[in-house]
């Protein structure tokens, strides 16, 4: 399963899996777009399908779980990879601030609620970003406030967070292999359209982007490698707050309490 399949590295992604034999669920919220996807996979000799997924809806995100557990189909591979960018500003449904929610919220939903499908050798692969050095904590008082006038503080916090959870899942599932990963700065429509003259040269292809994710998903290189962050296929130190592992328990306590979710 892939969030966000429709365009930039997801869309790379799920074609590359569904070529490389994989039955590819594409979740994301246009079912024009993303069944576009899916048709263009299957007409290249492919498997996918569509599952509705919005992630700035946690009733949605919990619907695209469920709908996957009563299929009573293992998982072999869930790619976290939708998300929005600093450009965006608001709050969700559910009242979070917009990146918070969706970056961070919906995905820890879903993925909780796959744990129950997950094969023995299953990975979960969640994209972050070097950005989440630019957070020093994560300000679980200001959450469910709006958006700053640019957002990068806010987009910073969402991508802490995903470091974060990709290292508490490994600390309370160890026989699952999860990754945080650091794409790099891709040309996708996350990056500011007012932003890109000053990042001439800088930008990778969304085919670049992918890489790592990809190789993350499908690499025996890491086997054995669980709740680490990558980026150029390397394992990196991410920052000192992402390894605080505290602060990576109090958020998923907090987070189960927000999604209405019980057990640990």
């Amino acid at each position: 399963m892939i969030t966000g399949p429709s365009s930039g590295i997801g869309l790379v992604i799920a074609k590359t899996l569904a070529a490389d034999g994989f039955h590819v669920v594409a979740a994301g919220r246009s079912e024009a777009r993303v069944t576009a996807v899916v048709d263009e996979i299957v007409s290249d000799g492919g498997s996918a399908e569509f599952l509705h997924l919005d992630l700035a809806s946690l009733e949605s995100a919990r619907r695209a779980g469920e709908t996957f557990i009563a299929s009573r189909r293992p998982l072999d591979l869930l790619v976290n990879n939708a998300g929005i960018g600093i450009s965006q500003r608001g709050k969700t449904e559910d009242g979070f601030e917009v990146h918070f929610g969706i970056n961070h919220l919906g995905h820890f939903l879903l993925t909780k609620l796959l744990l129950d499908a997950m094969s023995p050798n299953a990975r979960v692969v969640q994209v972050a970003s070097s950005v989440h050095f630019s957070a020093k904590g994560v300000p679980f008082d200001r959450l469910r406030r709006g958006t700053s006038l640019i957002g990068y503080r806010e987009y910073a916090v969402s991508k802490l967070a995903n470091v974060l959870f990709v290292r508490e899942l490994a600390r309370r599932w160890p026989d699952l292999a999860t990754y945080a990963v650091h794409p790099g700065l891709v040309d996708t429509p996350l990056i500011p359209a007012w932003s890109k003259p000053f990042l001439r040269g800088r930008l990778l292809t969304p085919s670049q982007g992918a890489d790592t994710p990809l190789w993350c998903a499908t690499s025996d290189e890491v086997v054995g490698e669980t709740g680490f962050y990558y980026a150029h296929r390397t394992r990196l130190d991410p920052s000192e707050p992402a390894q605080d592992d505290r602060l990576a328990a109090e958020l998923w306590e907090r987070s189960i309490e927000w999604c209405e979710l019980a057990g640990h």
